[in-house]
């Protein structure tokens, strides 16, 4: 899965301080699931990745009364950014994995038709695979993602 947040998002995610991620819309993915997190401007890379350890799907009062301390936003944000919605997720993010040369967007574009998600959209092999030719120093810490997505 590819995970578009603010940079300040993918920060405190990568540094275990924000450990919920929360979505407007349900997220139909398993524990376990690798996360690449792409951070949005000014910094508009892929900077690590993480785990789904667990989604809680719910309205998005129960989804803030589950996770407030974890989500690493105050609740007014919450509250401007739920607007309207009538469902809400909470991914539960573990195994923070910074890289140490994040993968510029302009180098995904390179590679072939790369477009960053608004929200976050699933990947398939050759996603990573694209990512891993434009970045080789990520492919150590992708390996285990890619194995994960490659049918044996």
């Amino acid at each position: 899965m590819l995970l578009s947040v603010h940079p300040r998002f993918a920060t405190a995610i990568l540094a275990g301080t924000k450990t919920v991620e929360v979505r407007r819309q349900r997220v139909a993915a398993p524990p376990g699931t690798p996360v690449l997190l792409y951070a949005t401007a000014p910094t508009m890379a892929i900077v690590g990745m993480a785990r789904i350890a667990s989604v809680q799907v719910a309205s998005p009062r129960e989804v803030w009364s589950a996770s407030r301390m974890s989500t690493g936003i105050s609740r007014r944000e919450y509250d401007e950014y739920m607007t309207g919605a009538t469902q809400a997720s909470g991914l539960a993010l573990e195994e923070p994995v910074t890289f140490e040369d994040p993968v510029p967007l302009a180098a995904l574009r390179a590679s072939g038709s790369f477009h960053p998600p608004q929200s976050y959209r699933y990947l398939t092999g050759e996603d990573l695979r694209k990512v891993v030719e434009v970045a080789p120093m990520t492919a150590a810490a992708l390996k285990g993602a890619m194995n994960d997505l490659t049918p044996a």
